[in-house]
């Protein structure tokens, strides 16, 4: 059963990691979109359903790695979280993951009302966070350097 659990864990991690990156990618794509002239305005509709859509997708990502995650953290007891000093970073940056994820949903929120006023530049620096979080938290699993 832990075998399945970790897989099911890793596949939906994938797939939250993947709304993460993209996501923001979309968002410096609708923020250019300010400036572009009216008639072109169908490609931001486009974009904001595809914002919207991977938004849904990325958060049931979130929910099933979480899931999987802390079933696992059952199975594996209280014993091995306390002897296991790298797990405890790796939950700090899980949980910066998670504030990331929420901004994202409050950036989606404001293009959807028309209430965003980050710039290409913003957003493109901001979709390099989920990749550096991505980076240590694997050196972490895969190292395990405490």
């Amino acid at each position: 059963m832990f075998v399945w659990l970790k897989v099911f864990h890793i596949t939906f991690m994938v797939i939250w990691l993947a709304g993460l990156v993209s996501l923001p990618r979309l968002f410096v794509y609708h923020a250019g979109a300010k400036d572009r002239p009216r008639s072109d305005q169908s490609s931001v509709l486009l974009v904001g359903t595809i914002e919207r859509n991977l938004s849904r997708l990325m958060s049931v990502g979130a929910g099933v790695t979480i899931i999987a995650g802390v079933w696992m953290l059952v199975l594996l007891g209280g014993s091995w979280i306390a002897h296991n000093g790298w797990f405890h970073a790796k939950l700090v940056l899980v949980l910066l993951l998670l504030g990331f994820h929420g901004w994202c949903q409050l950036q989606n929120k404001k293009f959807r009302e028309n209430r965003n006023h980050g710039t290409r530049g913003y957003f493109q620096a901001m979709s390099a966070m989920p990749i550096v979080l991505l980076f240590l938290i694997l050196s972490l699993v895969e190292i395990k350097p405490f």
